[in-house]
C-alpha cells in the first residue's frame, strides 16, 4: 500500500472511483453483526424511512490521513453511547449533501464552508432508528479544531485511513446489545473503542474501495 500517496491525488483517484458502481450491500454484509442464541431484536418501523446523512471527513496529519468519529451522549435513544460518523436527520428540503455538512459543522465544529465534496457511498438503511442515510466523503486540507456539541457529543475520535485498511482492521467478538441482545460483532477499533453496526458496515465499503485503488 502507497501510504505516503498524496494528499490532493489520493482524493481525486476517490473521487474518480465513487463515480463508478460501488459495493454497497457486498460491503455491507462483511461486518453485519449476527444474533447469538433465540432472543433477537425485532424492530417495526413505519414507512417510508426517515432520510439523513453522516459525513466521512478526510485530512492529512502525521503523514497519514485521518477522519472524525463521535462517540455520542448517553441518551434515550437507538444510539445513544454509540460511535457514529457526524451526521443526522434531514431538515425538510435540505439535500444529502447539506444535511451531512450542516451536521458535521452543529456537532464537531468544521465550518462547512471549508469541507469539499469527494463523492458518496451507497445509501444504507439503519434498521434500529429506521433512518436512510447518504454516507458523504469529504476533504479539508488540514486537521480541524474541533468543537464538540456537549449536548450530542461525549467525546470525539480520529481514525486513520491507513489503518483501516490493513489486512488485520477488522475483528470479531461478542458484545450486548441493548443490555439484553448477545451479537457476534465484526468491527474496527479506532481511539480505543469498538467500532460495529451500521458506522462499521459504511466505514467498510469505504475501505472497500480503498484497497482497490491504494
Amino acid at each position: 500500500m502507497q501510504v505516503g500517496m498524496d494528499f490532493d491525488a489520493l482524493m481525486d483517484r476517490l473521487a474518480q472511483r465513487l463515480s463508478q458502481p460501488l459495493p454497497g450491500a457486498e460491503a455491507h454484509d462483511l461486518l453485519r453483526a449476527t444474533p447469538i442464541g433465540v432472543l433477537k431484536p425485532v424492530f417495526e418501523h413505519k414507512l417510508p424511512p426517515k432520510p439523513g446523512s453522516v459525513l466521512m471527513l478526510l485530512y492529512p496529519a502525521e503523514n497519514s490521513i485521518k477522519f472524525p468519529l463521535t462517540k455520542r451522549t448517553d441518551y434515550l435513544g437507538a444510539h445513544g453511547g454509540q460511535i457514529s460518523l457526524p451526521g443526522g436527520k434531514s431538515e425538510p428540503g435540505e439535500s444529502y449533501l447539506e444535511t451531512a455538512l450542516r451536521e458535521c459543522e452543529e456537532e464537531i465544529g468544521v465550518s462547512r464552508q471549508a469541507v469539499t465534496m469527494i463523492g458518496r457511498l451507497s445509501d444504507f438503511f439503519v434498521i434500529p432508528s429506521n433512518f436512510m442515510v447518504v454516507p458523504v466523503i469529504g476533504a479539508i486540507h488540514e486537521r480541524p479544531r474541533y468543537i464538540a456539541d456537549p449536548v450530542e457529543v461525549d467525546r470525539i475520535l480520529e481514525g486513520d485511513l491507513y489503518d483501516l485498511i490493513r489486512n488485520d482492521a477488522v475483528k470479531r467478538k461478542e458484545i450486548v446489545a441493548a443490555k439484553q441482545y448477545r451479537m457476534m460483532a465484526p468491527h474496527f477499533e479506532i481511539d480505543d473503542e469498538i467500532i460495529w453496526g451500521a458506522t462499521a458496515m459504511i466505514l467498510n465499503e469505504l475501505r472497500t474501495i480503498l484497497r482497490e485503488i491504494i
